[in-house]
C-alpha cells in the first residue's frame, strides 16, 4: 500500500529530528575539539569552526607538551585509555563465558528450582546500582579489590551478567536439539557438544552479548568513579577532571572525548550485523 505525502513527510521529520538529536552530540565535540581556545567565548556562536586547530589532539597525544596539576596530560591520557581497554575487555571475556556456561545449564538441564533461579537473576536487572553502592563497596574493601582490575571488571560481570544470560538463553532455546542428540549417539560427551556444536551455531548471540557487555562497561561512570579513583581510572572518570577550578578546558575534553569515542564507534559499525542477528537470534524457533 502507498503511503501519502502527509505520511513520508511524517517519517522524514521524525527520522531527522532522531539524526539531530542522536548525532548533534557527537557532532558539536568533534567540531570543538578543532575549534581554538580563544573562540569559545566568542558570540554569537557558531555552529562549525571559523578556525580551525589541531592543538586539542596535541596536547592530549603527547606531541605538545602540557600539563595538570603538575602532571603531563598525555601520560594521564594514556594510562586511562589503557585502564578502559583492560577492564572492558576483561568484563566482557568473563561474562561472555559465564553467562554461556550459565545459560547451557538453565536450557539443557534439568534440577530443581531452574526456572526459579533463572528469574532470581534475571531479577537483578531490576535493582538500581546505587542501592547496592554501600554494601558492595564494603565487600570490595575486605577483599582488597578498590582500584584493582580484577575488582572492577567483576563489577562489570555482575552488572551484564543477567542481561547475556537472558540473551544466551533464548539463544539456546532456539538452537534444534537433534544435533546434540545425534552427537551423544555418537559418544560425545556434553562439554565436548557445547564447545564444538552449540557454541558455533550460537556465535551471533555470543557477539551480541559481547558487544552489549563492552559497549556497557566502556560507557560506565559512576562504577569506576567510586571503586577505580587512581591507579585504574578510565577515561570517563579521567576527562571530567580537565574542569579545573578557575577554568574548564573545553578542547582538551572534547578532544580527549572524540578519541574515546573511536573504539566503540568501531565496534558498532563493523560488528553492527552480528549485534543485530545475535538480538534476533532467538526470537524465532
Amino acid at each position: 500500500m502507498k503511503t501519502n505525502f502527509f505520511t513520508r513527510l511524517l517519517l522524514w521529520t521524525g527520522l531527522g529530528l532522531l539524526l539531530v538529536w542522536s548525532l548533534g552530540p557527537i557532532y558539536w565535540t568533534l567540531a570543538s575539539s578543532v575549534t581554538p581556545t580563544e573562540d569559545f567565548s566568542t558570540r554569537p556562536i557558531h555552529f562549525y569552526p571559523q578556525h580551525f586547530t589541531f592543538d586539542h589532539y596535541a596536547r592530549v597525544l603527547g606531541i605538545s607538551i602540557s600539563r595538570i596539576g603538575g602532571v603531563e596530560v598525555w601520560k594521564q591520557f594514556r594510562a586511562a585509555l589503557f585502564n578502559s581497554v583492560v577492564t572492558s575487555v576483561a568484563a566482557t571475556v568473563l561474562c561472555v563465558a559465564i553467562s554461556a556456561l550459565g545459560a547451557y545449564a538453565f536450557t539443557r538441564l534439568r534440577f530443581p528450582g531452574r526456572q526459579m533461579l533463572f528469574g532470581l537473576v534475571v531479577a537483578t536487572l531490576a535493582i538500581p546500582a546505587y542501592a547496592v553502592l554501600i554494601p558492595l563497596y564494603q565487600i570490595m574493601i575486605k577483599m582488597h579489590l578498590v582500584d584493582t582490575y580484577v575488582g572492577v571488571a567483576l563489577i562489570y560481570v555482575s552488572a551484564y551478567l543477567p542481561l547475556s544470560l537472558w540473551l544466551l538463553r533464548s539463544v539456546f532455546e532456539a538452537l534444534p536439539v537433534s544435533l546434540e542428540e545425534a552427537a551423544q549417539l555418537d559418544g560425545a560427551g556434553r562439554l565436548f557438544i557445547f564447545f564444538n556444536i552449540v557454541l558455533p551455531l550460537a556465535g551471533p548471540g555470543l557477539a551480541a552479548a559481547g558487544i552489549l557487555t563492552f559497549l556497557g562497561a566502556w560507557g560506565q561512570y559512576l562504577v569506576p568513579l567510586i571503586f577505580s579513583p587512581q591507579v585504574t581510572k578510565p577515561l570517563t572518570v579521567l576527562i571530567p577532571e580537565f574542569v579545573t577550578k578557575n577554568f574548564i578546558d573545553y578542547g582538551l575534553i572534547t578532544a580527549s572525548g572524540s578519541i574515546a569515542i573511536i573504539i566503540p564507534a568501531l565496534v558498532v559499525i563493523f560488528l553492527n550485523r552480528y549485534l543485530v542477528s545475535g538480538l534476533l537470534a532467538g526470537s524465532v524457533k
